[in-house]
């Protein structure tokens, strides 16, 4: 064993039998380095990372190339997981150096850890040539490494604003987003959207919910009707697709093929997380049987498969299992007979192969088929001359045969992990499935994992921990597990009206405001001041498969400022989101969550007010209609919060609503659809 057979991650562990010297991340590495006058390598990946795995297996498991590492070399291991800062540095340098980013990625420092040279996957021949020609080169031409390391490191310094020549306003009392700069936004995101298949038109192909969002958003602001047409097709097409899950639920990362035809099999928390909100807004604004089907199956997934006993969420499943991507979830023609042999259902496998389309010579990689759909349910029992009911009965029983079946396969490796972030996704997912649904289990989920996250990963007074393992929470949060968990605090308020839950939200950003925020560019750095130093200090301004910290933290102080009634928030959001307002046209798909927070700008922000006994009951109907622009309090007794100042319950024992804007109330009701008159009347 190495030194990573004491670490906590997944992924460290996975190369803890290596013959690599491998150190994690930390002191210890560095300052050997330093000791030794060796030039490092930092090799950054995740647990479910595919290419992790080959390179792992081709090259940190041959015997004379680990040789070659550990004698030239001070060799770090990283999980981009649990240390995104580290990785965010070292992504952003091989792209400097005009690389493809991507896992692994494996980079070579000086010993003070400033880059000069990188990669991503090199085959066992390319890494055994590069490794002695590194090492010489460090030791003949050490002065220029030397400067090259230092230029790079300039490159990393440079702040993100900058780069692009972002600046704030000087004048924030009127800070206007005309109309024509959505319309622009999404005119330059519709260039690329695929009309056939849904997504953007490229392989492969990432969810990116918040671009469907986004779309959601702009439909609700301007009543276009195209970018709602664009949304309900890539949601029915990752839907149907064998990206997602279709015997058990969930979404795989992503797809290679511009088809959502074949996944990349490793199944993410954070994917899953947002993709419930997402398919829940659109549920909520255009229902659909096929939306709460997927709620329904991925909140299942989730529950059978990423929670841990204390209510915590697991990060990942494998794509690999029985060393094979995707073997898990795919079928020979020979598997779906002997699945379906003892079915009492007539012309089973003949069924399951016209729903499911799967060949006898298979659908992919030769015999193998991956499971997924290009009709309607109804099609295809009139294709078969089934009711509706026997329709949903007999698929029923023919997704359990698969199931069971399947279950005695080996499983794909899982990463049990906890990461505060995603759990904060997660969190921000069940509400909003809970809403679209009613389903309560779904709140009960997130008010348990909120008190995990509260209860382990909440030290030291407001300091939250990114990680938790077998009951240890090691590593400080960045600004992504403090943006994300209060964007899941607010989403969680507004589902159940806890006051703790937006209690610790308005703490939680007030220690982001103190510790994080630059004044000098308006905008979050990626790490707090007390947190390691690194050789540069980053800002994330780009929304990706995750939406960039920044752009989740003006949202917070967005709706927390509409919550709190703190002016001062809301200004705050909206100066953010003018100083990246220039590259919202230039783009657009990485900019999308920023995008919905403009959306907001288009119309009011309602205020809607519950008071009274049967506060819960009717917030919940409240908010099963698709009103993006709005934040809700309730409350069945007096209330400190600002919105129910004023607003106590009253002697005649009803439940009023309240529908305000800037703190300016109509008439109050107790009626749910004369409040949603009155919505809809100031929209």
């Amino acid at each position: 064993m190495n030194r990573l057979a004491q670490s906590s991650s997944p992924y460290l562990l996975q190369h803890a039998h290596n013959p690599v010297d491998w150190y994690p991340w930390g002191p210890e590495a560095l300052a050997r380095a330093r000791e030794l006058d060796r030039p490092i390598i930092v090799s950054i990946g995740y647990s479910a990372c595919h290419w992790c795995h080959v390179m792992e297996r081709e090259s940190f498991e041959n015997p004379n190339l680990a040789h070659l590492m550990n004698e030239h070399f001070v060799c770090i291991k990283v999980d981009r997981e649990e240390r995104p800062d580290v990785d965010q540095i070292y992504m952003e340098a091989v792209q400097a150096m005009g690389l493809g980013g991507g896992w692994p990625l494996n980079v070579f420092l000086t010993p003070d850890a400033r880059p000069f040279y990188g990669g991503t996957y090199f085959r066992p021949a390319q890494w055994g040539q590069l490794l002695p020609q590194i090492a010489e080169a460090y030791q003949t031409h050490r002065e220029k490494i030397e400067q090259s390391a230092g230029e790079f490191a300039a490159v990393l310094n440079r702040s993100e604003a900058a780069h692009y020549g972002l600046q704030a306003p000087a004048d924030t009392t009127q800070l206007l987003f005309p109309p024509a700069l959505a319309v622009e936004m999404y005119a330059a995101l519709a260039q690329r959207f695929d009309w056939e298949q849904g997504g953007l038109n490229r392989a492969p192909k990432f969810p990116m919910p918040s671009i469907y969002q986004f779309l959601l958003r702009f439909h609700h602001a301007f009543d276009h009707a195209e970018s709602l047409t664009q949304a309900e097709l890539t949601l029915q097409k990752m839907a149907w697709g064998g990206l997602y899950d279709q015997l058990g639920g969930g979404f795989a990362r992503y797809s290679v093929d511009g088809e959502w035809f074949a996944p990349h099999f490793e199944k993410m928390l954070y994917d899953n997380a947002q993709l419930l909100s997402l398919y829940a807004e659109a549920h909520l604004l255009a229902p659909q049987p096929l939306y709460r089907q997927v709620i329904e199956e991925t909140v299942q997934f989730v529950a059978r498969e990423l929670t841990s006993p204390e209510g915590g969420f697991y990060c990942a499943l494998d794509a690999d299992s029985e060393g094979t991507e995707g073997r898990y979830y795919v079928w020979t023609h020979a598997e779906l007979a002997a699945a379906l042999a003892q079915v009492p259902v007539p012309n089973a496998l003949a069924l399951v192969q016209d729903y499911y389309h799967c060949y006898p010579d298979g659908n992919w990689e030769h015999e193998y088929n991956i499971l997924h759909r290009r009709q309607t349910d109804e099609t295809w029992a009139a294709q078969h001359q089934l009711d509706p009911e026997q329709a949903s009965a007999t698929l029923g029983t023919l997704k359990q045969a698969l199931l069971r079946a399947r279950a005695t396969r080996v499983r794909p490796a899982l990463d049990d992990k906890i990461l505060t972030g995603w759990n904060g996704l997660m969190i921000k997912g069940l509400c909003d499935a809970y809403l679209a649904t009613g389903q309560v289990s779904y709140l009960q989920m997130a008010q348990r994992n909120a008190t995990f996250i509260r209860q382990n990963l909440l030290k030291d007074g407001l300091r939250l921990a990114r990680n938790y393992k077998n009951g240890q929470a090691s590593l400080d949060a960045n600004l992504e597990d403090y943006a994300s968990l209060i964007h899941g605090l607010l989403g969680l308020y507004q589902a159940g009206f806890d006051d703790q839950w937006l209690q610790l939200a308005a703490d939680l950003a007030q220690h982001v405001q103190t510790h994080f925020w630059d004044p000098a560019e308006h905008l979050f750095f990626f790490t707090a001041h007390y947190a390691e130093a690194l050789i540069a200090r980053k800002k994330e301004i780009f929304d990706n498969v995750i939406p960039a910290s920044n752009s989740l933290m003006a949202h917070n102080l967005y709706w927390l400022g509409h919550l709190l009634g703190h002016d001062a928030y809301i200004a705050q959001a909206k100066r953010m989101l003018a100083v990246i307002s220039p590259l919202l046209n230039r783009d657009p798909s990485h900019l999308a969550h920023w995008g919905s927070l403009l959306m907001a700008q288009y119309g009011p922000t309602a205020e809607v007010v519950v008071s009274g006994p049967a506060f819960a009951q009717v917030a919940a109907r409240l908010q099963q209609r698709y009103w993006p622009n709005k934040v809700m309090a309730a409350a069945g007794t007096p209330s400190p919060w600002p919105l129910l100042a004023g607003r106590d319950p009253k002697p005649d024992g009803a439940t009023y609503i309240y529908v305000c804007v800037n703190r300016t109330c109509q008439l109050p009701t107790t009626s749910v659809e004369a409040a949603w008159g009155q919505l809809d009347d100031i929209d």
